[in-house]
């Protein structure tokens, strides 16, 4: 019931700060920003679904704002080093972060301490892109199901792993719910991005993992890596061949790989919506749709305060799976 009663409070707190002060009134004016050159913080490597995403908005946003947008790369911690760089930064808006579900959602279940609060640190500006997890596998194991990845990982005994982006990430926590539901065992390897993942994937020193499409498609066009099945609840459009874990008889198992820009608390009103409105005209940009659908990403845009919404519905259903499975990650 204590846990409970935890969960509940951890989700109150974040929906409630997060959501601060994000509505302005419509007559409210478009303030003058930038005043100087813009950082977007990656908290991945460059190749990266994350990196992808930024450097696309980078170069539209250039041009609207009249400043140099730069991309500072900053991997590691499970994504923490990255994000806090935008939760420790002055609240103008001028230092961004693109945040996804492990660092901002899932980290405050999974670790007793972390160096920034998602809940009073930042500011949700604008969902970016979201796609569904991919179950795929080295091209050399002998399974080209779902059911037959389940009945061979079952027969290793424990001894078969899988690598993830990290710690605490979406892929690690959709495949521990899918060891869960499946009943079998396999050793986390976690790496920092979804590049040298998807590598170890490929060279066979991992042998499954969950990742979005995108870092996997030069591999598995090559014949390294297989592709089994998808965490969407219905076959994406761009994934169409591809079929859902829900089909495979584990349906719930199902995850997103969301993304999005966050930028400091306090950071006003009025900057914030300018930064959301900017980016939602880069993601309706053809140029820019066309690059992400080549990449497997959804664009998605919308309000801070859908983008909170998204926030708020991810952190109570993976907060009760992470405490249902007992994963937590303080050393």
């Amino acid at each position: 019931m204590q846990r409970r009663h935890l969960l509940a409070a951890s989700v109150s707190t974040m929906a409630a700060a997060l959501g601060l002060g994000l509505t302005g009134p419509a007559h409210a004016q478009t303030p003058a920003w930038p005043t100087h050159p813009v950082m977007i913080v990656v908290p991945a490597p460059a190749g990266s679904s994350l990196d992808v995403v930024a450097r696309l908005l980078a170069d539209k946003l250039k041009d609207r704002w009249g400043q140099t947008v730069f991309i500072e790369n900053k991997a590691g911690a499970g994504g923490m080093l990255g994000v806090d760089v935008a939760a420790k930064a002055a609240p103008d808006g001028h230092t961004l972060a693109v945040g996804f579900n492990g660092p901002i959602a899932f980290a405050p279940f999974l670790y007793k301490k972390m160096p920034y609060d998602p809940a009073k640190d930042l500011m949700p500006v604008v969902m970016t892109t979201s796609q569904p997890n991919v179950l795929a596998i080295n091209a050399e194991l002998p399974v080209k199901t779902v059911k037959e990845f389940v009945d061979w990982a079952r027969a290793q005994g424990g001894k078969a792993n899988y690598s993830s982006l990290g710690q605490g990430s979406s892929a690690h926590l959709t495949m521990a719910l899918m060891m869960n539901e499946a009943g079998f065992a396999a050793t986390h390897v976690p790496f920092n991005g979804s590049p040298p993942a998807a590598m170890a994937l490929a060279q066979g020193t991992a042998d499954a993992s969950f990742m979005t499409a995108p870092a996997l498609l030069a591999l598995v066009k090559s014949g390294k890596v297989r592709m089994l099945a998808t965490s969407a609840a219905q076959r994406p459009d761009s994934l169409k061949d591809l079929p859902t874990l829900a089909e495979a008889g584990y349906p719930q198992v199902e995850s997103l790989a969301w993304n999005g820009l966050f930028t400091a608390a306090g950071t006003p009103v009025a900057v914030v919506n300018k930064i959301n409105a900017d980016v939602n005209a880069a993601l309706r940009d053809p140029a820019v749709k066309a690059l992400l659908d080549s990449q497997g990403l959804s664009a998605v845009g919308g309000s801070a305060d859908d983008f909170k919404r998204v926030l708020e519905a991810d952190a109570r259903k993976w907060g009760a799976i992470i405490q249902k499975l007992g994963i937590k990650l303080d050393q």
